[in-house]
């Protein structure tokens, strides 16, 4: 479970890089949105429920 999870982090951080011309205007709200994801996984992990 800790292994795929670690893959969809990764993958999510790529895919909200703003290196991709279609995705240069869309600003920091990608990279917000995954930082959301990133803390609530973070706060289940230490709370034993992940």
């Amino acid at each position: 479970m800790g292994t795929i999870l670690l893959i969809i982090l990764i993958l999510m951080l790529v895919g909200v890089l703003p290196t991709w011309p279609h995705s240069r205007q869309w600003g920091y709200g990608p990279t917000g949105g995954f930082g959301l994801v990133l803390i609530i996984l973070l706060v289940l992990v230490l709370l034993g429920i992940i």
